[in-house]
């Protein structure tokens, strides 16, 4: 900042370097200075490809990836050239305006396949056809189980697409759902009935209480979502499914140690896990 403000005196009043270090105590040795430190070319040239790869990704997330590439880096220096290279992302976040409290909840998920989080996502394909995205989630794991694209979604093919998620997996003992017409219909309450799985439903105008789900769409949302462009359903199927296994193997997950979720499934006891 000195420097630039030394830099201006000497323009502006067209005076020499002394006089406009002596008029802002400003010792002309720091400003001649020129710093030894290593540039890190290539540390930066990296972490600009992964910044612009996985555009989402903050310097927490990011140093993560870079340590496992063999970067001997700490959170400092990442941050820091994080900044330098103007990659920081500013997200708006809107402040509470009224007093809340936290309220007890219910029990999370303590092994594999014991919560499915599941709910929908809109989106269009590039002519502007809307389609709508059941995402499925295991709330211990955080592992993607499912991805599913469709033009629209009925009853019958939430329990379809949940059977065949059972059929690679087993069944969970409790499904996580919103009070949406495909999820508090007949059709699925009986086949949750008749399979033992409780439905766990959220109270109205509270995602808060499928947080899981909630911040896994919001990451589905940024990452992919508003990053592609669907040329078809088809396109749609493949482009997701691409996404889902990188969030399972490659994808560092904050509240898992920055393990990703298909490795923390394989640390967890008995766990079944289908990439």
């Amino acid at each position: 900042m000195r420097r630039d403000v030394v830099r201006h005196l000497k323009g502006a009043y067209a005076i020499g370097e002394r006089r406009a270090c002596h008029a802002k105590g400003f010792h002309r040795s720091s400003q001649r200075y020129c710093s030894r430190r290593d540039p890190q070319t290539e540390l930066r040239v990296r972490l600009r490809d992964l910044a612009a790869s996985r555009v989402r990704y903050g310097y927490r997330r990011l140093r993560v990836l870079l340590r496992r590439e063999g970067w001997t880096v700490n959170a400092k220096r990442v941050y820091r050239l994080y900044s330098e290279e103007g990659l920081t992302i500013r997200t708006k976040v809107p402040r509470r305006k009224r007093a809340w409290r936290y309220r007890v909840g219910r029990p999370g998920a303590t092994a594999p396949n014991e919560i499915w989080a599941k709910d929908f996502v809109a989106d269009q394909l590039f002519d502007g056809r809307p389609i709508r995205i059941l995402a499925v989630l295991d709330a211990h794991t955080r592992v993607a189980l499912s991805i599913a694209p469709r033009v629209s979604f009925r009853a019958f093919d939430v329990v379809q697409e949940l059977d065949r998620l059972a059929r690679e997996r087993g069944r969970p003992k409790t499904l996580k759902v919103d009070n949406g017409p495909e999820f508090s219909g007949r059709m699925l309450d009986q086949r949750a009935h008749l399979n033992g799985v409780e439905i766990d439903f959220s109270r109205p105008g509270k995602p808060t209480n499928n947080a899981h789900i909630e911040a896994f769409n919001s990451r589905l949302r940024a990452e992919c979502l508003n990053a592609s462009w669907f040329l078809s359903l088809a396109d749609a199927r493949v482009r997701l499914e691409t996404w889902r296994r990188e969030y399972n193997e490659e994808r560092p997950h904050g509240s898992l140690r920055n393990l990703t979720p298909r490795a923390f499934a394989e640390q967890a006891p008995h766990a079944r896990e289908v990439a």
